[in-house]
């Protein structure tokens, strides 16, 4: 068991080796307090922080302009401000052994500390936003921002596909998970041994827990929803992880002219403190089962990898954590048309 120090770093070594996590310390700004963090637990902020690393080397793997742009980071000696992580989420009963919409994911985040921050309609896409913030460091730890789409909100067609391609969903919660996170909850903390034990499963929550789908089904989702088809082929991946920068704006030239490519705006906020923008989001091979039950390969959108800008709130000091229902949407579209 580790013991006195280190008690972030060791316990995220322990899962996913010295190496990677002398990497993601290298990428990532960690709030103090948690670096500070000795002893033979780890507080439930310090287990929240261990498992946006994971999640954001994931993104990392998955998205290969963000890859490199985390490289460059490392170059330059610049660590990376990870803001939030975004994920999509189906509010449908039935969905095989999964809750209902972002339940799959609040339920592992309430034990983190996490509470909810922000309610965001998302009407042009039928869809709700909600965001969720640490409450020890709402600034320092990266947010989650959930949606979850709404299929009353389609044709009976779209309903009846959403059914048959989540029906299969397994949940990645095993028992004794689900006791450590009961553990967790209470006593706000784990010792090391037991959150070693813990967070793959916390990991596993973000990824797909449906079977392939039909082809055919596919079609029809994409045809009402690209969120839902993208739901369908990556199921609650992260569909982005957020650089917070400075500029925004100079950011996006900069990528620009390094030939990567961006979403061609930087979308503003009705209060004008919160910008945002994008690389495009990569493509991926996924497999679709064919009426004869074979499997076919098709190139779909996957994840992306956003920036953004947040100024402080007037008279507060504090930043503006909020979000923006017009630039959820726009930055969502990253998945649909990729501008």
């Amino acid at each position: 068991m580790l013991t006195k120090e280190a008690v972030l770093q060791g316990t995220l070594e322990e899962v996913v080796g010295a190496e990677r996590a002398h990497r993601l310390f290298e990428v990532l700004e960690v709030p103090q307090g948690l670096l500070e963090e000795t002893g033979t637990t780890i507080s439930r902020a310090g287990i929240a922080q261990a498992l946006n690393m994971m999640l954001f080397e994931d993104l990392l793997e998955r998205v290969p302009d963000a890859k490199l742009y985390a490289d460059d980071c490392v170059l330059d000696g610049k660590k990376i401000m990870h803001d939030h992580g975004a994920v999509r989420t189906v509010k449908l009963d039935g969905m095989g052994e999964l809750p209902a919409g972002e339940e799959a994911i609040t339920r592992i985040l309430r034990p983190l500390g996490y509470a909810l921050n922000g309610v965001y309609p998302l009407e042009r896409l039928k869809m709700t936003g909600r965001s969720h913030a640490q409450v020890e460091y709402p600034e320092g730890l990266a947010q989650f921002f959930i949606s979850e789409l709404h299929p009353e909100r389609f044709s009976t067609e779209f309903q009846a596909a959403v059914g048959r391609v989540t029906s299969t969903s397994r949940d990645p919660l095993t028992p004794e998970a689900k006791t450590l996170l009961a553990e967790l909850e209470e006593s706000r903390s784990l010792p090391i041994d037991k959150a070693v034990k813990l967070l793959p499963v916390l990991a596993k929550v973000f990824t797909r827990q449906h079977e392939e789908e039909a082809l055919a089904d596919y079609e029809i989702l994409l045809a009402e929803s690209a969120e839902m088809a993208w739901i369908s082929t990556e199921g609650n991946s992260f569909n982005h992880a957020t650089d917070r920068v400075a500029d925004v704006d100079q950011l996006a030239a900069e990528q620009k002219a390094l030939g990567r490519a961006m979403k061609a705006t930087v979308e503003t906020s009705q209060s004008g403190r919160v910008r945002q923008t994008a690389f495009l989001a990569a493509r991926v091979m996924r497999k679709f089962r064919t009426e004869d039950g074979s499997l076919i390969e098709k190139d779909v959108a996957g994840s992306f990898y956003e920036f953004i800008t947040r100024l402080p709130l007037p008279e507060e000091g504090k930043l503006d954590l909020s979000f923006d229902s017009s630039n959820a949407q726009a930055i969502f579209k990253m998945t649909a048309t990729g501008k």
